[in-house]
């Protein structure tokens, strides 16, 4: 008799998790379509995409009703025209700022080393900041700079009041160090060169410095930790995986229950993306160098992010027909 009553507990739950599930697909697919025009973002505040944890029928909880017709070709999209939009909404909101108590937003940029992929994500950084209309600064180090100086800088941007937001340009450089051996032959000591990389700069240590209230690229451990719990909110979220859901949702691409397979573990794309597809109900799997039958795993996903660093890695047998991907590795690639 008692496990009659708890049985119809545990369908009641089930039904209601089931509806609170369903209903709230609904109303987040009713958020998107009815977003007002001044909104900059699509993607909402995460504790208000939060679920109660509750387990029931899987087979029930998602339905997936495939396409009538196969897609012919590819759709791809426009991240391009979708920055522009964003920026120029930016714009108009700085520029209502100015107007209304004389301040603009402030950006600071610390560069260590001439690493072109980071030469060019300042560059684009500035010029974005330049047609928003936002003040930005740049301090650049050498490679060989000690580490005293770039704490010495951020802290000064720290006290700034006219800077709002402080960002390190990742990765930081490392050195190349050479060593001498020698070894004696029959009659002669000969003298070989090696060389190796040390890390002389401290990447924890110099992000944990940056204030938290400014830490716009999202990388200080109080942001990743919220960035990863169950109903706290992060005050910023790193931008990169933050384009990559804006992406997502302005193209219309379904999230909830969605399989995903997010390619490279850094802390700086692969790990965040990956939490913020997570706190948006998709499944998650990560793919990493360790990893077996990758080609295996990415070919199941809906959703592929691909942030590994290496070009020409995915391949067509990697993707099932129908996938979305978002390709967010630069690599220079020599052509012929």
């Amino acid at each position: 008799m008692y496990r009659k009553i708890l049985m119809r507990m545990r369908m009641r739950m089930m039904n209601a998790t089931r509806k609170v599930v369903v209903g709230w697909a609904k109303e987040y697919k009713r958020y998107l379509s009815t977003t007002t025009t001044n909104q900059i973002l699509l993607s909402p505040p995460l504790v208000s995409v939060d679920l109660p944890e509750i387990w029931g029928s899987t087979s029930t909880l998602y339905h997936h009703h495939p396409s009538q017709s196969p897609v012919s070709h590819a759709k791809i999209i426009n991240g391009k025209s979708i920055a522009e939009e964003i920026t120029s909404r930016v714009a108009s909101n700085v520029k209502r700022m100015k107007e209304s108590i004389g301040k603009v937003p402030g950006l600071a940029v610390i560069l260590v080393g001439q690493r072109r992929d980071s030469l060019t994500y300042v560059r684009n950084k500035i010029k974005a900041c330049e047609e928003a209309g936002i003040k930005s600064v740049v301090a650049e180090f050498p490679d060989s700079c000690a580490e005293e100086d770039i704490m010495t800088s951020l802290s000064k941007f720290n006290e700034d009041p006219s800077v709002h937001g402080i960002l390190v340009q990742l990765p930081l450089p490392e050195l190349e160090y050479y060593l001498e051996f020698y070894k004696r032959t029959l009659y002669v000591l000969q003298m070989t060169c090696k060389s190796f990389l040390v890390q002389h700069l401290d990447e924890e240590k110099i992000l944990n410095l940056v204030s938290l209230e400014k830490d716009v690229d999202g990388f200080h451990p109080i942001n990743m930790g919220n960035l990863s719990m169950r109903g706290r909110e992060p005050l910023f979220v790193p931008c990169t995986p933050k384009g990559c859901l804006e992406l997502l949702l302005r193209s219309g691409v379904e999230i909830v229950g969605k399989k995903a397979v997010v390619i490279g573990r850094s802390n700086i794309v692969g790990l965040p993306i990956a939490l913020l597809l997570q706190r948006h109900h998709a499944t998650v799997t990560i793919v990493h160098a360790c990893t077996k039958n990758p080609e295996r795993i990415t070919c199941e996903a809906d959703i592929v992010v691909t942030a590994a660093g290496v070009p020409s890695l995915i391949r067509s047998s990697w993707l099932k027909p129908g996938a979305v991907v978002i390709d967010v590795g630069t690599c220079p690639v020599e052509v012929d």
